[in-house]
């Protein structure tokens, strides 16, 4: 292909452009990098893929359906997007909460034992494994909306069995259907918001899922408040997410697929309408990143197409391929970090564990907002932050802070009730405070980190390995919670178990975690195309940096010396060699 420049003599006039396309000699762009480097160059090619789209558009005859809003700005149907999307983060956490109130009344009313109790609760994270599973196929065949869609009628249907439930076979069932609709949302949420916001803000965005998650879980604390005096409270309690369910599915009948996703099952044209609607093609970024999006995707798809084994199965690619493979275990081990650490089961049995420590159980549920509102509180940093910063300093800030955290709850067990029951209340809620804000900004990455890092014909397959584990450690560790707390004690496992995991942790993130902030989706692919150790030399010449800064009493340094925001997408994000493909 011939090199143009921008401002170049050589660069054609928006005529010469517009008959270039028309008789169709626009030169074919093979692939990402060069892709990259046309933008890179301000070349005309991504002027005429956007002239040639609209021509293609009006051949077409779209018409507008019902469904099919639109907004004076892109971004305002992008703000609108991601609310209604992350809603389904909101009812993540209300389900999650919600257990919690009802666990003081449930197992009396149905008279279930200690362990069908710890089935009960742990019904959810274990349906939410099968609903993970369904996140590649839904994601192919139906796509990242409706998959949605379909979750919604999992968590409509869940919850009202739950409502109705007059045995333990009906509550259990109802839990793990509800569990199906998180996993399957929980994976497709994420990918859908990463795929149609602005790669300046992916990550503040994708944080808002992890918000509404911790918004939900504290409206479940205030659910099981409202109703704790109600006759039959459970019901009500564990009944009231159909409200949110409902809204859910009803807005997001209104909003348009991925157009990344369309793009990928080869409907350019469409993925360039939606593209219009959400991201414009008024600036100069929001073109140069649909050109390299439609030529990134193309690639791929040749690519899988080259081989008999991949063009069936494109998941094999996660063992084939050093780059997804990559991804993959980078994406798994950052999950395991997040559950290991023992979030969930706090959450599930944060009315038990207050009553461990000297309240009762009226009061008990009532101080279980101190943890959900820490955590609420603990995602808006990252909200507003993480881009700031970037995910190594937030990963490798966060992780300590929960530690610490950890540390004075497993202090406040030896503080002794009978004598000193105020110091072992306050101790334990300060750690519970302490590990519950640090955790909401770290769960964060959780959630942002699978949604980018795989390749876009893998993303739905990565998603469904990444949102599986992550719903099996969850289910694990809350089942396994009563069990290991008589084993191995409270500060047993709180300490040794979930602060040990919390270490090794920080130990993996300092050495082997990559920075992808401010990249788009296409410059994460080249970031995983480069050697392990590649990574690794450079995250240890970071950490010599800092470590010099700090003793040198330059504090100020480690966090300033940021990256100013690009202009362009690929202004300094592209070496001039092409990276290896491996």
């Amino acid at each position: 292909m011939e090199n143009y420049k921008a401002g170049g003599d050589r660069r054609p006039s928006a005529v010469q452009i517009q008959e270039r396309v028309h008789e169709g000699l626009v030169p074919e762009v093979k692939g990402e990098f060069e892709a990259l480097q046309v933008a890179k160059a301000g070349g005309w090619e991504i002027d005429a893929l956007i002239l040639e789209m609209e021509e293609r558009e009006k051949a077409a005859g779209y018409k507008r359906n019902f469904f099919e809003i639109n907004f004076k700005s892109p971004k305002h149907f992008t703000i609108a997007m991601v609310i209604f999307a992350s809603m389904g983060g909101l009812l993540s956490g209300l389900d999650q909460s919600l257990i919690s109130g009802a666990n003081l009344f449930l197992p009396k009313d149905l008279g279930l034992t200690v362990q069908q109790n710890s089935l009960v609760n742990s019904g959810m994270p274990l349906g939410a494994v099968g609903g993970a599973i369904l996140i590649s196929p839904c994601n192919e065949w139906f796509g990242r909306k409706w998959s949605i869609v379909l979750s919604t009628v999992l968590y409509t249907l869940g919850a009202a069995l739950e409502a109705g439930a007059n045995s333990f076979g009906m509550i259990v069932a109802g839990r793990v259907i509800l569990g199906i609709g998180v996993g399957l949302e929980g994976g497709t949420v994420p990918v859908y918001v990463a795929e149609c916001v602005e790669r300046k803000i992916r990550g503040n965005m994708v944080s808002l899922y992890q918000f509404n998650i911790a918004l939900g879980e504290v409206f479940g604390y205030v659910v099981a408040a409202i109703f704790l005096h109600v006759k039959g409270n459970w019901r009500y309690i564990l009944g009231s997410s159909v409200v949110f369910s409902i809204l859910m599915f009803a807005g997001m009948l209104f909003l348009p697929e991925s157009p990344r996703f369309l793009m990928h099952k080869g409907k350019p044209v469409e993925a360039y309408r939606i593209w219009k609607r959400i991201r414009g093609i008024d600036t100069l970024q929001a073109r140069e990143e649909f050109f390299v999006m439609k030529a990134s995707v193309e690639e791929e798809e040749q690519e899988v197409a080259a081989g008999s084994a991949g063009k069936r199965f494109p998941w094999t690619d996660f063992f084939t391929v050093p780059r997804c493979r990559r991804a993959i275990i980078y994406a798994n081990i950052m999950i395991l970090l997040g559950q290991l650490t023992g979030v969930n089961a706090i959450m599930y049995y944060m009315s038990v564990l207050m009553t461990q420590i000297g309240f009762d159980d009226e009061r008990a549920n009532y101080m279980s907002l101190v943890g959900g509102g820490a955590l609420l509180l603990g995602t808006i940093p990252a909200i507003f932050y993480m881009e700031t910063f970037g995910r190594r300093v937030w990963a490798n800030v966060m992780l300590p802070g929960f530690f610490v955290g950890l540390i004075l709850i497993g202090i406040s067990y030896h503080i002794p009730l009978d004598t000193n029951l105020m110091g072992a209340e306050a101790c334990y809620l300060l750690g519970l405070i302490i590990y519950m804000g640090f955790f909401g900004s770290y769960a964060c990455l959780t959630w942002v980190i699978p949604s980018e890092v795989y390749p876009t014909y893998l993303r739905s397959y990565g998603m469904t390995t990444s949102a599986a584990l992550l719903f099996l450690a969850s289910f694990v560790v809350t089942y396994n919670f009563s069990a290991m707390e008589d084993a191995m004690t409270r500060t047993g496992l709180t300490l040794g178990f979930y602060g040990g995991i919390a270490v090794i942790g920080e130990v993996y993130q300092l050495l082997f975690m990559p920075e992808t902030k401010d990249k788009t989706l296409e410059e994460i692919d080249i970031v995983f195309s480069r050697p392990t150790m590649d990574i690794v030399r450079e995250n240890i010449a970071n950490i010599k940096q800092t470590a010099s800064y700090l003793l040198s009493g330059k504090w100020g340094k480690v966090f300033r010396d940021q990256k100013p925001r690009r202009q362009s997408i690929y202004e300094g994000s592209m070496e001039e060699t092409i990276p290896e493909k491996v």
